[in-house]
């Protein structure tokens, strides 16, 4: 559960670098900027709601500290479609790891609330959000074979 907390929290500040990267003056991608705005505050909720969930059932009276570690985030962006590819990929990571969880959570009997909060809460938004992403790459794929860097900047209008 520790480790899923932490995955959140990483995700959440590799978009919020994504959307910086996006708000520059000299890339001025304002549709992207805020998407990935939104993706970092939900990424970060579901770390907030993991912490409170771990506090409902009486987990988080010992080593608080090292619940959530700062990584440095260095995030390489070349182009909108290049930073929805790695999204994705970051998407698919936590998919696998809140399945792992889940599997773990359900050898253990006394954690089968868990799995179906987890499955309830977590999964099905995650699953929608990779088709969300899965959407918007192949549309701003095409865009750009067509359009060039005018697909882009059309793309960025309509997030």
């Amino acid at each position: 559960m520790r480790k899923q907390i932490q995955m959140e929290i990483n995700a959440s500040n590799i978009y919020l670098a994504m959307a910086a990267h996006f708000s520059r003056d000299v890339v001025n991608r304002p549709g992207f900027a805020e998407h990935f705005f939104k993706s970092a505050r939900e990424e970060r909720e579901h770390g907030s709601k993991l912490i409170e969930y771990l506090s409902m059932r009486g987990q988080l009276t010992e080593s608080v500290t090292d619940l959530i570690q700062l990584i440095d985030v260095d995030v390489k962006v070349e182009s909108g479609a290049d930073a929805l590819r790695q999204a994705l990929e970051l998407e698919t990571k936590v998919t696998k790891s809140i399945r792992s969880l889940i599997k773990t959570c359900e050898k253990s009997p006394n954690w089968y609330h868990l799995v179906d909060w987890l499955t309830g809460e977590f999964l099905e938004e995650q699953l929608t959000g990779q088709r969300d992403l899965a959407g918007k790459l192949s549309t701003l794929s095409k865009m750009m074979a067509s359009q060039g860097a005018l697909g882009e900047f059309l793309f960025d209008k309509q997030l």
